[in-house]
C-alpha cells in the first residue's frame, strides 16, 4: 500500500521517495493526529489536520480521508496543492472540501505551516455560548492573548467563506469557529498541538465551572503580560518543549505513526 513502482520495476517507498524534511514533516503530522485521538478531540473522520511540506512550495500534507485519526501513518498522509488536489501518486483519496478551511489559512499565513481543527465537544460547547472563551482559568488567558472569531456560516465548503476567515484569524494562534469547533496554527505539528491544548482545555474548564457557582474572572492587567509568562514557562521553545514526551507517550500506546 504504501509502495509506488518506479522506472526500472524497482519499488520506493514514501520514506525513500520523499525528502528527510518531508519525512520529518509526516513522522509529525501522523503523531498529532494519533495525539488528537488519544486526548479524545477526534470527530471520526470529518476534521483535518494539515502542514506544509518543508521547501516544496505550496504544498501540504493531509489525511486520507476516511481513515481513523488513530490509524495514521507517516506513509499513509496524502500531498496535496492549495486546491485539495493530489500532486503526488498516493493510492488514497482525499476530500477537498475538507481543506477549505486549511487552504485559505495555509495561503495567508507562511508562518502557519501547521492548521489543525477539531470538534472537539467541549470545544463545540463553548462556541455556542455567545460570550465564547470567559477569562476564569490560567489556560484561557494563554487563548484569549491571541484569539479570533469567526461566524457560522454552515459546512465550510464555499470558496467565498475563505476571506472571511483569513480576515477573522488575522495574526492569531487561535480562531473559534462559533457554533462549529476550534482552530489553531503553528509554526510546527508541536506548537498547533500545544495551542490546541490550551484551548480545549480552557472550554473544559469552563463548562465544568459554569455548572457550579458564580464566576470568577481573571483581571486584564495579568491578561496582558500573559504571553510574556508563556515564553519564560516554555523556555521559548513553545510546543517544542513538550513535543518529546508527547511522542514517547504515543511510542508506549499507540506505535506504528512513523511507519
Amino acid at each position: 500500500m504504501n509502495e509506488i513502482t518506479a522506472q526500472g520495476n524497482a519499488t520506493l517507498t514514501v520514506r525513500e521517495r520523499v525528502s528527510a524534511a518531508e519525512w520529518r514533516a509526516r513522522v509529525d503530522l501522523a503523531a498529532a493526529y494519533r495525539l488528537v485521538a488519544l486526548f479524545g478531540w477526534d470527530d471520526l473522520v470529518f476534521t483535518h489536520i494539515s502542514a506544509r511540506v518543508p521547501d516544496d512550495g505550496h504544498h501540504f500534507l493531509i489525511n486520507p480521508y476516511g481513515w481513523m485519526f488513530d490509524e495514521i501513518t507517516a506513509s499513509s498522509l496524502v500531498k496535496v496543492d492549495l486546491e485539495g488536489k493530489k500532486v503526488d501518486s498516493s493510492p488514497h483519496d482525499v476530500n477537498p472540501a475538507g481543506f477549505t478551511i486549511h487552504s485559505a489559512i495555509h495561503a495567508a499565513r507562511e508562518d502557519a505551516k501547521c492548521v489543525m481543527h477539531v470538534h472537539s465537544v467541549n470545544g463545540v460547547a463553548v462556541s455556542a455560548q455567545k460570550n465564547g472563551v470567559l477569562p476564569i482559568s490560567q489556560q484561557s488567558l494563554f487563548v484569549l492573548s491571541s484569539l479570533g472569531l469567526h461566524d457560522y456560516e454552515g459546512v465550510a465548503l464555499n470558496e467565498d467563506e475563505k476571506p472571511r476567515l483569513v480576515r477573522d484569524l488575522g495574526k492569531s494562534t487561535f480562531l473559534l469557529l462559533k457554533n462549529h469547533g476550534l482552530l489553531t496554527v503553528g509554526a510546527s505539528p508541536a506548537d498547533a498541538f500545544l495551542a490546541m491544548y490550551l484551548f480545549e482545555a480552557s472550554c473544559t474548564i469552563q463548562v465544568r465551572a459554569q455548572a457550579g457557582g458564580e464566576l470568577v474572572h481573571i483581571g486584564r492587567p495579568i491578561l496582558e503580560g500573559i504571553q510574556k509568562q508563556m515564553q519564560q514557562v516554555t523556555r521559548g521553545l513553545g510546543g517544542a518543549i513538550a513535543w518529546p514526551g508527547l511522542l514517547r507517550k504515543l511510542d508506549r500506546v499507540n506505535p506504528g505513526y512513523a511507519d
